[in-house]
């Protein structure tokens, strides 16, 4: 496979259980993790990803319109998030990077706790310990370290539990994804690598950064992956089903190569009709993850127009609740940057606080020398 390669041909040969027109592809080493996925489970997974899709809507709507100051968009990714969300246990740990939007919803956590941090209001929403979930991070591959790292600590203190994290196509160029891999492998580390390749690092397209499949990697490091579609709900379940129990059977990590398609920017301060191709969209659309899942639906003798709106119920609701309460957060005080940064005291910090407090005293003061002078 060489770099020129046509998109279409780099993506053949992908696992799959539900195909862009929603026909079930029968799988004999797929199929058993899924039976208990009946046209319920379904339809719950395809209310999730009309959820997560509207909220990532309300997301670059509210930057627009001045309420965030930057948003990522995960439109297209939405299978890949929720397939693999749903699959996790409640004691399972999430290294996220900063599109896992629809991981957060997995875990219960308010939509406006995973937008507050782009308005500027917090250095986080919500405690990872609490939702089992770490909070967004914005250094590329950081978190795959962590992940690594926290699995070794389950291993050694010999819980059942798995870490999983979650990074893009262009992570996989960075040292600290490939350093993780070299640790979780050394010491068979309960972790799950999870890819979602969107085709895009920034403006940069996957074939600069591999010219073989990213699923070929982490053979090198003796890690066992799996390529599936990305676009397709039921298979990212199974595959991460799958490398989760590997990981609690003491079987060590699993990559997976969930391959997708960024639809929208990287973020809303990216143009990327200025390095991608229109037509490519096209060909994505046809594969839309929502679109499928519903064709398979209508094809299991459900109602589509009853299951539209009844996810779109669920939908508007979550929309409502969060832009009243985003519009509504009130700007923090300048010296409640100073906390929540230590669980402990610390000298240095309590240093730069007074520092910090006199500096604002100069402007109080100023501020009411003129006023006096005014009189």
């Amino acid at each position: 496979m060489n770099m020129s390669q046509p998109a279409g041909d780099r993506d053949a040969g992908l696992i799959q259980l539900i195909d862009p027109s929603g026909h079930r592809t029968p799988n004999d080493d797929f199929d058993p993790w899924v039976t208990d996925v009946d046209a319920e489970a379904l339809r719950g997974l395809y209310t999730d990803m009309v959820a997560i899709r509207r909220i990532d809507q309300e997301g670059t709507a509210l930057q627009r319109q001045g309420e965030l100051a930057l948003w990522p968009p995960l439109l297209g990714q939405e299978a890949a998030q929720i397939g693999s969300g749903r699959a996790l246990e409640d004691d399972d740990f999430i290294f996220p990077s900063y599109r896992e939007t629809g991981l957060a919803y997995c875990r219960d956590i308010d939509a406006e706790d995973t937008l507050r941090v782009w308005r500027g209001n917090a250095y986080s929403g919500w405690d990872p310990f609490g939702k089992n979930m770490a909070t967004p991070q914005i250094i590329i591959g950081a978190q795959t370290l962590h992940a690594a790292g926290y699995a070794m600590g389950i291993k050694y203190d010999g819980g059942s539990q798995a870490a999983i994290t979650y990074f893009g196509d262009g992570a996989t160029s960075q040292g600290d994804v490939n350093e993780a891999m070299v640790f979780a492998a050394s010491y068979q580390a309960p972790v799950v690598f999870f890819c979602q390749n969107n085709h895009w690092a920034i403006s940069e397209p996957v074939e600069l950064q591999s010219n073989t499949h990213i699923a070929d990697r982490p053979i090198g490091f003796g890690i066992p992956s799996l390529r599936v579609d990305g676009n397709d709900v039921l298979a990212c379940l199974a595959a991460t089903r799958i490398a989760l129990d590997r990981a609690r059977t003491g079987n060590g990590p699993t990559f997976i190569e969930a391959v997708t398609y960024r639809m929208g920017p990287h973020t809303t301060a990216d143009d990327p009709t200025r390095y991608r191709d229109a037509n490519e969209l096209d060909l994505w659309a046809a594969k839309d993850p929502i679109d499928r899942l519903e064709k398979h639906l209508a094809g299991l003798g459900l109602d589509v127009e009853e299951l539209r709106a009844g996810a779109a119920e669920v939908a508007d609701a979550v929309a409502e609740k969060l832009r009243k309460a985003i519009i509504g957060l009130q700007d923090p005080q300048p010296m409640e940057v100073f906390e929540n940064v230590y669980s402990q005291p610390h000298t240095t910090l309590d240093r730069q606080r007074e520092h910090y407090e006199l500096y604002q005293q100069q402007f109080a003061a100023a501020g009411s020398a003129t006023e006096g002078g005014a009189r």
